[in-house]
C-alpha cells in the first residue's frame, strides 16, 4: 500500500523508529527513577513497574493504531483533532508541549550535572544548542546519532548490572509490608515509573517521516516497549538486590551507588559518563518530538503559524525545532524546575488519556488490538494522575485550562 502524501521526508525504516523510541525511553529515567519509586513503594517497586508497563502497553497500542490510521506529525494532538474534535486535540497538544519542554530542560541539566557539575548550566545550554543543530540537519542524522548514544548507554547498563551482581556480598533487606505502603504508594511509584516509559510517543510523532507508517509504527512501538520493559526489570532487580529497598530509596544516583556498594570503583566514572550520554539521547529525541508536535499545532493555528514552516531542502520543521530549542534554553536558565517537572508528569498522563479516548473511537476495521485496551489505558492514566499530590493536580489542571481559554480568545479575535 502506498503511504499517504507527506509534508516531510519519509526516510526512516522500522529499525530507525525503534532506535529513536529506545533512546527516548532509555534516558535519564533508568539512572534516577528507582529512588522515588522505591521511596513510594518499597519492596513493592516491581509491582509498580508492572502497573506502569501495563499502562504503557495500553497507551502504546492506542497510539500505534492511531498513527497507522492517521500517519501525520503531531501524535495525540492530531489524533484528538481527528477523532474527538479540535478542543481535545488542543488539550493533548498543550499537555505534550508543557510536559516535554520541562523534560527537555531536565535532560539538559542532567547532562551538565553528571558531566561537569561545577558548570552544569553552561554545559546544559551547550547540549541544547548542539542537539538542536543536529535536529535541524535532518531526521536521518537524528536517528543516526540516537543509534550511537543508545549503544553506549546499553553497554554501561550491562556493565553496571553484571559488575554489581558479581561484587554483591550479603543480600540486603528487601521486605516491606504492603500495609506500610498502601495502594496509593504503589500507584505513585507506577506514575513515576510510567514517566520513564513514555518515550515511545516519539515514534508516533514521526508519522510523516517513516516509510510505510501503517506497518512500521505499530511494530516499532511494540518492539521498543517490550525491549525497554525487559531492560527495566533487569536493572530494577539489580538495584534491589545490591542496595535493598532502603538503600534504593536513599540514593539519588542508584546505579552509581550499585557500583560503589559492589566495590567496583572502576564502574563509577563509567556510570557517571553513561548517565550524561543517556541524558543527551533523551534530550535529542525530546527536542525532535516537541518540534514535530509544535509544527503540527502551528499548521492548524493552535500555535503561531510561522512554526509550520518546512525547510525547502532538508524537509524538517526547522522553525518549530529552533523554537523548541530556544524555549528549552530559557527553561534551563530559570534554574528552578522542581514544580515544572511535577506538572510535567501530570501533563504526560493527560496527553495519553486523550490518545486512549481517541483510540476508543476507532472502528472495527481500523483496530489492530481489542478496544478494551484503550479503555484500560484511559482508566490507568486517570488513576496514576490522581495518585499525584492534590496541589499538583490542581496546578496542572489550571495551567492547561488557561492555555485552552487563551486559544479560544485568540480564535475569537481572528474570526
Amino acid at each position: 500500500m502506498t503511504p499517504p502524501e507527506s509534508r516531510l521526508s519519509r526516510r526512516l525504516g522500522t529499525a530507525d523508529a525503534v532506535v529513536i523510541g529506545l533512546s527516548a525511553m532509555i534516558g535519564t529515567g533508568v539512572f534516577v527513577v528507582w529512588q522515588p519509586a522505591a521511596e513510594q513503594a518499597g519492596s513493592w517497586l516491581m509491582l509498580g513497574l508492572g502497573i506502569a508497563a501495563v499502562a504503557a502497553f495500553c497507551n502504546a497500542t492506542s497510539t500505534a493504531q492511531l498513527a497507522a490510521v492517521h500517519p501525520r506529525a503531531g501524535g495525540a494532538y492530531h489524533y484528538g483533532r481527528e477523532r474527538l474534535g479540535p478542543h481535545w486535540g488542543a488539550l493533548a497538544g498543550y499537555a505534550f508541549v508543557v510536559g516535554k519542554i520541562a523534560s527537555c530542560a531536565t535532560a539538559a541539566l542532567a547532562v551538565g550535572t553528571y558531566l561537569w557539575p561545577e558548570h552544569a548550566t553552561a554545559v546544559a545550554l551547550g547540549a541544547v544548542v548542539f542537539l538542536t543543530t543536529i535536529n535541524l540537519a535532518g531526521v536521518q542524522k537524528t536517528a543516526r546519532t540516537a543509534r550511537i548514544i543508545l549503544a553506549a548507554v546499553l553497554a554501561v547498563l550491562v556493565a553496571v548490572s553484571v559488575g554489581g551482581l558479581v561484587g554483591t556480598g550479603d543480600a540486603p533487606e528487601l521486605t516491606t509490608p504492603l500495609d506500610d505502603v498502601g495502594p496509593l504508594g504503589v500507584l505513585a511509584s507506577a506514575a513515576v515509573l510510567f514517566y520513564a516509559f513514555a518515550g515511545y510517543a516519539r515514534i508516533t510523532v514521526l508519522g510523516e517521516e517513516v516509510r510505510d507508517p501503517a506497518r512500521s509504527i505499530p511494530r516499532a512501538v511494540t518492539i521498543g516497549l517490550l525491549l525497554v520493559f525487559l531492560l527495566y526489570v533487569a536493572v530494577g532487580a539489580v538495584v534491589l538486590a545490591v542496595l535493598g529497598t532502603e538503600g534504593a530509596a536513599a540514593s539519588e544516583q542508584p546505579l552509581r551507588a550499585v557500583a560503589e556498594t559492589a566495590d567496583a570503583g572502576w564502574l563509577v566514572p563509567v556510570v557517571t559518563a553513561g548517565a550524561g550520554v543517556a541524558a543527551l539521547g533523551a534530550l535529542l529525541s525530546l527536542l525532535a518530538g516537541v518540534g514535530r508536535t509544535s509544527f503540527a499545532m502551528a499548521a492548524e493555528g493552535d500555535l503561531p503559524r510561522v512554526l509550520a514552516a518546512v525547510h525547502p531542502t532538508r524537509k524538517v520543521p526547522h522553525l518549530a525545532e529552533l523554537g523548541a530549542g530556544i524555549v528549552t534554553a530559557l527553561a534551563v536558565l530559570s534554574g528552578d524546575l522542581v514544580q515544572t517537572l511535577s506538572i510535567s508528569a501530570f501533563a504526560v498522563l493527560v496527553y495519553y488519556a486523550v490518545a486512549n479516548l481517541a483510540a476508543w473511537r476507532l472502528s472495527a476495521e481500523e483496530r489492530r488490538w481489542p478496544r478494551w485496551l484503550s479503555g484500560l489505558g484511559l482508566v490507568l492514566c486517570i488513576a496514576l494522575a490522581l495518585s499525584l499530590p492534590a496541589r499538583l493536580v490542581g496546578l496542572g489542571t489550571l495551567l492547561l485550562a488557561m492555555m485552552l481559554v487563551l486559544r479560544a480568545v485568540v480564535a475569537r479575535i481572528r474570526r
